[in-house]
């Protein structure tokens, strides 16, 4: 999503290395690729496609790099795909603690995040090259799974930790906490832990509120709560936020997601921490659609 306000600023110059990636199944994103190379090479910048996307694209002659590595390789991160590709990208830079913006051009469907069209894509590309497009800072959590004081598992995710019950399990129970302080005992189906970006994603669809990307905050949403008066919570972004889930209370099987791309089941005795990351991420905004046109195109937003 784009923003019409916000704590922007442009893209840093000089911009010499474009990292390349497409959805590995999308075949009409080859040419495209192709001809961003071409482009690229035409004004002196080297294009470093990621590998399977070279393959995608019939590309041999190009500089490759694999997934993991392109973030550290390259000083702008072209993506062409849907909201999941970008999802996919935005946590491997935040693994790699690398700081490359992201330009999105959307071939999904919805494409709330990719919300740059093709036709955009050349435009977009040359305003991030030279300086003047506008980047949104989105803030980025990191949730560790934890037993015993032991690590099981940490991520980092752009949209939300989800807990949640399986599809044959009865209701959880779930202990929030922010900091050393206690908020609640939950009786649902799962809780949503949102960023404003992910608001508009299984956090709306949820109940939750939509909150504007450059709040911040933080947001818990109930699932299918058991209770009419558990109602999302807005928090501040320096919130500690840490989740019991009361498995041996009765039977009942709970699993971890992030942004819905990677999770696991949880066992008993398993805590959810989830923080702000340290760096944000970096995502150039399409300049002809502010936040409030992509509500209003995207969800049909205040449309009868």
């Amino acid at each position: 999503m784009c923003a019409d306000t916000s704590r922007s600023a442009p893209a840093p110059n000089p911009i010499t290395r474009v990292g390349i990636v497409a959805r590995a199944d999308l075949t009409e994103a080859a040419p495209v690729v192709r001809d961003v190379v071409n482009w690229l090479t035409e004004r002196n910048i080297i294009p470093v496609v990621e590998r399977d996307t070279a393959k995608l694209a019939d590309l041999t002659s190009v500089s490759t790099a694999d997934a993991p590595a392109l973030p550290k390789a390259v000083d702008l991160m072209l993506i062409l795909g849907g909201d999941g590709t970008l999802l996919g990208m935005a946590r491997r830079i935040a693994v790699a603690d690398a700081d490359p913006p992201i330009l999105a051009i959307n071939f999904g469907g919805l494409g709330f995040l990719t919300e740059i069209t093709l036709p955009e894509l050349y435009e977009a590309l040359a305003s991030s090259i030279d300086g003047t497009a506008r980047v949104d800072h989105r803030r980025m959590l990191q949730s560790h799974v934890l037993h015993d004081g032991e690590v099981r598992t940490k991520e980092i995710v752009l949209n939300d930790v989800v807990i949640t019950k399986s599809a044959l399990s009865g209701i959880l129970d779930l202990s929030v906490s922010v900091g050393d302080q206690f908020v609640a005992r939950f009786r649902a189906d799962g809780l949503i832990i949102a960023t404003p970006t992910g608001s508009t994603a299984y956090n709306l669809s949820a109940g939750g509120p939509i909150v504007h990307p450059l709040v911040n905050a933080v947001v818990l949403t109930p699932i299918a709560p058991h209770t009419l008066t558990n109602r999302p919570v807005v928090l501040p972004e320096s919130a500690r936020i840490r989740v019991e889930p009361e498995l041996a209370i009765r039977p009942a099987r709970a699993f971890a997601s992030f942004d819905g791309q990677t999770g696991f089941e949880l066992e008993p005795g398993d805590s959810v921490t989830v923080e702000t990351a340290r760096r944000p991420l970096r995502v150039i905004r399409s300049a002809a659609r502010p936040y409030f046109a992509v509500l209003r195109e995207k969800l049909r937003w205040t449309e009868r």
